[in-house]
Formats: structure tokens, C-alpha cells, sequence
């Protein structure tokens, strides 16, 4: 009777084992499939390996608050040895490159409209003779406070470069020197911090609507599978999209005019240029930000990969790559050129040229003409991919 039961036990383990096994390869076999399926979507594939190390390399290198190589120019009236030595000093250091001597007031306004430049160092008329003589000389620092922080550190930077040469002065002379730098904030003068996000924000909102909602609108149309009913209608592709985008075109521009009443009224950020052409290039940005949305839709077959595309790909160029919040001239070579494929970037150097700084359309020509690009860019390629996917 005892081996009958023994028998029994370890047939009922046995079988527990053999249960626990099957379990567990059935289990196997489940994540093996997982797998597969996570591997067979290269796209899966490029948001879980591929999206961890752009982000490294973006926030590694594009957040950074220290300014280097910023671009500045110098009226030179004096033209001595004192003068030369301060522009040599500060164009050796890290923080500044002098790309530009300007001979006149004139000049150096338009150099400043164009938006090239951060700062310009003005040397008083007979420099070193005053310094000689009086032991006292002057100099401008006129920096463009558009982003009040950038320019309150190009102010210490420089001050910090001219303290020094004015240090190394006394050490060999013996004689108390005092170089006086006047500091003059342009286009804003009160260092408000909305002047500087008032253009980014404009950029980040009318990117994410337009292209996030179009793109969605788009996909949703494919996920339900109305977009066959739709295409078998008598209005032509062309219009489909178009009675997508419409709607998305309007509410955009009731945005612009909220925050553009908001800045004005509320942030106390004046318009200082032409009204109509900021509504015209906002305009323009925003068929760019169609056409993007279009495009998205044309690569993607659901909504939640849209949403993604637009978050990760549109989202942090804006905020990281447009200088928006981190000058773009401290970035690595490499960051600088993939910001010039950022729409955002061009649209918020143009809106902070036509709003803070009250420049003429003619002054953001270049911005305009690579947006009106990118617009027919746009939407050749997107309308070619979506006329084949609906053959």
C-alpha cells in the first residue's frame, strides 16, 4: 500500500512539473512573440533605441546657458594701440569672435537689424590718448537684450576682458587707469524676459496645432477606414485635404491674435514693426506647419504614432534647436546645422525682428524666403506620397 502511494506522489509531481513546464514554455513562447513583434517595427525599434541617445546628445549639448563665440563687431574710431589690443583680447577669448569692423553709426544700426550680431564694442574718439593723459577712457557695449540673459552675460564677459587689460595696465605703469565701459540695451531696455518667449512661444503653439492636429485629423480618417468612403466621393484628394486643413488654418490664426493681444495688453511686449507683415510671415509659418502635419500623416497609419512623431520630432527641435530658449551660436557645429532645417528657428528670428526690433520685411528676407522653400517642399512631397498611397 506505502509504494502504491509513492507511485501516486510522484506521478501527481510529475504532472505538477509537466503542468509548470508547459506554463512556462507557453509563457517563453509569448515574449518570444513580443519580441518579434517589437523588432519587426523598425520604427518601435528607432523610438526605443534610437530616441534615448538623440535626447542625450540634445540636452547634453544644445541646454547650456554659457555663451561662447558670440559674434560681435567694432567701431573703431580711435583706431590706437590701446583699442586694437582690447578687440584682439576679446575676440581671442572663448566667449567672443569679432566678425566685423564698421566705419560708421549707420553701419553699425544696420548690422544690428540684420540680426548677425549680439554685441558691439564702440571705442571713444582718441582712446588711448585719453587714458594716457587723464587716466580715464570710454567705451559703449551695445548688446542686443532681445534675450536679456544672453546680453547680461555678454556685458560681464566683456567687462571681465576690459577689467583685465585694465589690471594689466596699472601693473606696468604703476598709474591707476580707468577704462569706463557704458552699457546700452537695445530693443529692450527694461531686460523683460517676454520679449524673448513671447516669439518662441508664438512658434511652439502654432507648430503643435497645425501639425499635431492635421496629422491626427488625417490618420483618423485612415484608423476608422472612412477614408476609402471619402475617396470614392466626387471631390478630389486635393480638396480632402484642404477641408482638413482649413479649420486648423483658422483656429491657428484666432491663436495668433489671443496671444499677439495678450503680449501686447498683459506682457507689455509692444509691436514695434508693421502689423500686417507679422500676420503675413505668422501665416506663412503656419502653412509650413500644415504641410508638415500633412506630411506626418502620409508616413504613419495610426493615431498614437502621429501624436508621437509630433511630440518627439516637431516638439523638441522647437523648444531645443530654434533659439527659442538656448542661443543657437553655442551650440556644436553639427546642432547649428540641424537647426537650420527647424522651421521654428527661422519664424522666431523673423518675429523678433518684425516685432521686438521694428526691422522691415526687407530685413527678414532671408527668413521668408527659406519658409516660402520649405513650404513648396513640403507640400510636393507630401501630396506625391499621398496621391500613391491612395493608388
Amino acid at each position: 500500500m506505502k509504494i502504491l502511494n509513492d507511485i501516486a506522489h510522484s506521478f501527481r509531481l510529475l504532472i505538477i512539473n509537466c503542468s509548470l513546464l508547459i506554463k512556462r514554455s507557453v509563457f517563453l513562447v509569448f515574449v518570444q512573440k513580443e519580441f518579434y513583434h517589437i523588432f519587426r517595427d523598425k520604427r518601435t525599434m528607432l523610438i526605443l533605441l534610437g530616441m534615448p541617445v538623440v535626447q542625450l546628445i540634445l540636452f547634453g549639448f544644445a541646454i547650456t546657458n554659457e555663451v561662447k563665440n558670440a559674434k560681435i563687431v567694432v567701431f573703431d574710431s580711435s583706431n590706437d594701440d590701446a583699442t586694437r589690443r582690447i578687440a584682439r583680447q576679446l575676440d581671442a577669448s572663448q566667449y567672443f569672435s569679432v566678425v566685423r569692423y564698421v566705419k560708421s553709426q549707420q553701419e553699425l544700426k544696420q548690422v544690428f537689424q540684420d540680426g548677425n550680431i549680439s554685441m558691439a564694442v564702440v571705442f571713444d574718439e582718441r582712446f588711448n590718448e585719453n587714458l594716457l593723459h587723464t587716466g580715464k577712457a570710454q567705451l559703449q557695449l551695445l548688446t542686443d537684450a532681445t534675450d536679456p540673459n544672453t546680453a547680461t552675460q555678454l556685458v560681464q564677459y566683456a567687462s571681465s576682458i576690459i577689467g583685465d587689460y585694465q589690471q594689466e595696465l596699472m601693473e606696468q605703469n604703476k598709474v591707476p587707469y580707468q577704462i569706463q565701459p557704458e552699457v546700452k540695451l537695445l530693443y529692450n531696455p527694461q531686460m523683460k524676459a517676454a520679449y524673448n518667449f513671447v516669439p518662441g512661444v508664438l512658434g511652439m503653439i502654432l507648430m503643435l496645432i497645425c501639425a499635431m492636429m492635421t496629422s491626427i485629423a488625417i490618420v483618423r480618417e485612415k484608423e476608422l477606414g472612412t477614408m476609402e468612403i471619402l475617396l470614392v466621393s466626387p471631390m478630389k484628394p486635393i480638396y480632402i485635404i484642404l477641408a482638413k486643413a482649413i479649420p486648423y488654418l483658422t483656429l491657428s490664426s484666432i491663436n495668433l491674435v489671443t496671444v499677439l493681444l495678450l503680449s501686447i495688453f498683459v506682457l507689455n511686449v509692444p509691436v514695434a514693426g508693421s502689423l500686417f507683415w507679422l500676420f503675413l510671415v505668422s501665416l506663412l509659418f503656419i502653412l509650413v506647419s500644415l504641410s508638415i502635419g500633412l506630411l506626418v500623416s502620409t508616413l504613419v497609419n495610426s493615431q498614437m504614432a502621429a501624436m508621437l512623431v509630433s511630440v518627439l520630432a516637431m516638439m523638441m527641435p522647437v523648444i531645443l534647436l530654434s533659439g527659442m530658449i538656448y542661443p543657437i551660436e553655442n551650440m556644436p557645429p553639427v546642432l547649428q546645422w540641424a537647426s537650420n532645417i527647424v522651421p521654428a528657428r527661422w519664424y522666431i528670428s523673423a518675429v523678433k525682428g518684425l516685432m521686438i526690433k521694428g526691422v522691415g520685411i526687407a530685413a527678414v528676407g532671408k527668413e521668408v524666403t527659406v519658409l516660402c522653400v520649405m513650404v513648396v517642399l513640403l507640400i510636393t512631397v507630401s501630396m506625391k506620397k499621398f496621391k500613391i498611397r491612395l493608388e
